[in-house]
């Protein structure tokens, strides 16, 4: 049994002899099966256009300028599927003026979450088998209980093996690591060093960070804590002569147990003399990330040569451990990571710990990212400086260059808008004590260089400004992380300008891991794929 269907619309005779097809009124019998398919597949276009119509009410995921492209907080997206962009269109100029928002889908921090019911895994710091010493250090600090990283790596640590800790960027990874081995230096004691007046300084901590402004912050937390166990703690940045350095070593006997300093100034020290690390017991790279980078590394090589890194010779019971428990910390890691490491140390031993929001938009935090021409930056960013009340709390504006810093605190004081600058090609004396103010609200605004978003604590932070496009993910992770972090009373938001053809193309993969819940591509390799294997 077959049905008659006409064929319409009509085409033309050169169509319908390209196509074999009859001559006009005559009739194209389809088979009743086809019809029936084709009948049904019309019906779910039309359901579907229906359900498009009229979506589900509910909280968005993504909020965009075309209402289309929005996508609510129950949609999913499959993994091999390409869903539709809004950056999609945004490198040609016509895009201009166009935006979209992540919205927040959580209240609290990742960091901040407990465990589920069924893991049975959630240890107060005293459950953790931590010295009362430290116990103390931290009821000054006014810290409760611990953070996912925390609860993954303080155990870890305490069984002395060398690691390699990742997590999120403000997620308490400087508890993570100075609590076990601080914890490991008061449980076996040593004898005392001989002074900086005898000798060398010879700590038995030593934690590398890539700035003196960070040098500082872990500092105060470090004596802090070390302060009710009665350890020493210096911290060692250069920018200054010699003996500026043997000053800062300097500490009454039985001299400095833990040791923070710069790559720079640290080999200086070696250098000289004036430092010692024969009695390391454990050694941290802090911010791994920027500690690999060209400026830093020669002098990170030569500090890891002088440390008792490498594994003893075999004895009766096997080979024996290296003296020195190395940690590397940080939230995103270089590819040549254990090509460096493996130079001075067996990093196949190493242990890899990583907390499940590595790598992923902070889902706690409201993103903007918003299609500007070039010079319709400025007025973007004054009109948010402005409208923001005067009760407000600290914004930060990244820019990518030290002239663009420069420049934009010109612009900013033409209108009257008080700020404070930091970029790295400033004189050790005129970036001393800048991010100090900041922290302590004297001056709300920072205009600054990727230098601040790296590990400093930016608890006030209630906005971050991307004036300039980060050049990389990482880098968008990085300051993205200075908002939203433990400690921080509010979540805080980010608006970023995105005007060359090169940041719509970071922009479209940013977008399709929010729509897709999944990390952000191509951040995984220094971890997933054994960097820790060989050398």
């Amino acid at each position: 049994m077959v049905a008659a269907l006409p064929l319409l619309p009509r085409r033309s005779a050169a169509t319908r002899a390209a196509a074999g097809a009859q001559p006009p009124g005559s009739v194209v019998r389809v088979p009743w099966a086809l019809r029936l398919r084709l009948q049904r597949g019309a019906q779910r276009r039309r359901r579907g256009q229906g359900e498009a119509a009229a979506a589900r009410p509910g909280k968005l995921l993504l909020r965009s300028r075309r209402p289309e492209l929005s996508q609510p907080r129950w949609q999913t997206v499959g993994r091999w599927e390409q869903p539709q962009l809004v950056s999609a269109g945004w490198k040609h100029r016509k895009a201009c003026g166009d935006y979209f928002q992540l919205e927040p889908s959580q209240e609290a921090a990742p960091a901040l979450q407990a465990p589920p019911p069924d893991a049975g895994q959630d240890p107060t710091f005293a459950e953790m088998g931590l010295q009362p010493a430290l116990l103390a250090g931290l009821e000054g600090l006014s810290i409760g209980r611990p953070t996912a990283v925390q609860r993954l790596a303080i155990p870890a640590l305490r069984r002395g093996r060398s690691a390699l800790c990742a997590a999120e960027t403000g997620s308490g990874k400087t508890l993570a690591y100075l609590l076990p081995l601080l914890d490991g230096l008061l449980s076996r004691p040593e004898g005392p060093a001989a002074g900086p007046a005898a000798g060398p300084a010879s700590p038995r901590g030593l934690v590398v960070l890539p700035s003196r402004e960070l040098a500082a912050q872990v500092g105060a937390v470090a004596a802090a804590l070390c302060r009710p166990a009665g350890l020493q703690v210096r911290g060692l940045t250069g920018g200054g002569a010699a003996g500026g350095l043997r000053r800062q070593l300097r500490a009454p006997p039985p001299g400095a147990a833990v040791l923070l300093g710069t790559p720079g100034a640290l080999r200086e020290a070696l250098r000289r003399r004036f430092l010692a690390l024969g009695r390391l017991r454990w050694m941290v790279l802090d911010e791994a990330d920027a500690l690999m980078d060209d400026s830093f590394a020669e002098p990170l090589e030569e500090i890891l040569a002088h440390a008792p890194l490498a594994a003893g010779a075999a004895g009766p019971a096997g080979p024996r451990e290296a003296r020195t428990q190395v940690v590397v910390v940080g939230a995103t890691f270089p590819a040549g990571l254990s090509q460096t490491l493996g130079k001075f140390t067996d990093v196949s031993r190493f242990v890899t710990l990583t907390t499940q929001s590595l790598h992923r938009l902070p889902p706690h935090i409201q993103q903007k990212f918003v299609r500007l021409k070039g010079r319709d930056k400025l007025p973007e960013l004054l009109q948010l400086l402005k409208e923001r009340p005067a009760s407000g709390r600290a914004v930060l504006v990244f820019c990518n260059s030290a002239s663009t810093v420069n420049w934009l605190g010109y612009i900013l004081d033409d209108h009257k808008i008080k700020h404070l600058r930091l970029q790295g090609q400033m004189s050790a004396a005129a970036r001393a004590g800048i991010f100090a103010s900041f922290q302590k609200g004297d001056v709300s605004v920072l205009v600054c260089t990727d230098l601040a978003s790296r590990g400093l604590d930016t608890s006030s932070v209630q906005l971050v400004v991307n004036y300039d496009f980060p050049d990389t993910l990482q880098d968008y992770l990085h300051r993205v992380g200075r908002v939203g972090r433990v400690g921080s009373k509010a979540r805080g938001a980010v608006v970023s300008f995105v005007t060359h053809r090169w940041d719509v193309d970071l922009v479209r993969k940013i977008e399709t891991a929010a729509r897709k819940r999944t990390g952000l591509p191509g951040m995984d390799s220094s971890i997933s794929k054994p960097p820790l294997k060989g050398g």
